[in-house]
């Protein structure tokens, strides 16, 4: 069975979907895919069923759900869903192209073949590389970043990246019914979860592209859950009894 589950969370993304699954099974290292839609009215979940039945059984995957339920509960619904059907490396990915296809292989490697157990694909480890993006969304994004490092002293340049590679044995040890957050802290919270139980974290560079096809979902409610929540991460850090590093 293949190693690696990539899962893109949708809700309208009828311009990208078929483009990005194309693209994923374009590379030369296989990837398995598992798309999460949340009710898409566009018709987004009819895509990729036709892409099933016409050419990707077995290697491209759909779970629908009822209406938008949360970035963080789609990517946890993703990952229980890889754990139970043997999955070793699984990634996460947006559907728009703001994510390369192109350093999925530079994400796995990174866990497969440097003995990392968590990859972030990462925009501000040398620089800046964001390409696109309103200068006011840039500047939140980085020191939003900056912040949480501030905060709680995790040292990781890039933590609301949405663009990682775990190795099983992260998702398995992190208790994913005790993932407090929905929006974007879902990926600060993750990031630091794993930082405190002991996991090998390593930030690959990526160059991050605006989407060019369909709406953004990014809201201020999404960085105000991240920013406050923040402070409850640090609280955590004090006071929670995370679980112990597995054993290699």
């Amino acid at each position: 069975m293949e190693d690696s589950i990539v899962i893109i969370p949708t809700y309208n993304e009828k311009e990208n979907i078929e483009k990005i699954i194309r693209a994923v099974f374009g590379l030369e290292k296989v990837f398995h895919i598992l798309v999460i839609d949340d009710g898409s009215p566009d018709g987004t979940a009819a895509i990729v069923h036709s892409l099933i039945d016409r050419e990707f059984e077995g290697r491209l995957f759909i779970i629908e759900r009822s209406g938008k339920l949360g970035l963080g509960t789609a990517y946890i619904t993703g990952f229980k869903w890889a754990l139970e059907h043997g999955y070793e490396y699984v990634f996460e990915m947006d559907a728009d192209f703001s994510h390369d296809p192109n350093d999925l292989p530079r994400l796995y490697s990174a866990c497969a073949d440097e003995g990392y157990d968590l990859a972030i694909g990462s925009r501000y480890v040398s620089g800046v590389n964001v390409v696109n993006w309103p200068i006011g969304r840039v500047l939140m994004s980085y020191f939003a970043s900056k912040y949480v490092r501030l905060m709680t002293g995790f040292n990781v340049h890039d933590t609301t990246a949405g663009f990682k590679c775990y190795k099983r044995r992260v998702l398995e040890t992190i208790e994913l019914d005790k993932v407090r957050f929905k929006g974007y802290g879902f990926q600060i919270e993750m990031k630091y979860t794993a930082y405190k139980i002991g996991f090998k974290i390593k930030e690959v560079p990526v160059i991050f592209v605006n989407r060019r096809e369909g709406v953004s979902k990014m809201s201020g409610g999404i960085f105000g859950e991240a920013f406050f929540g923040v402070m409850r991460l640090r609280w955590d850090g004090w006071t929670r009894k995370y679980p112990p590093l597995p054993n290699s």
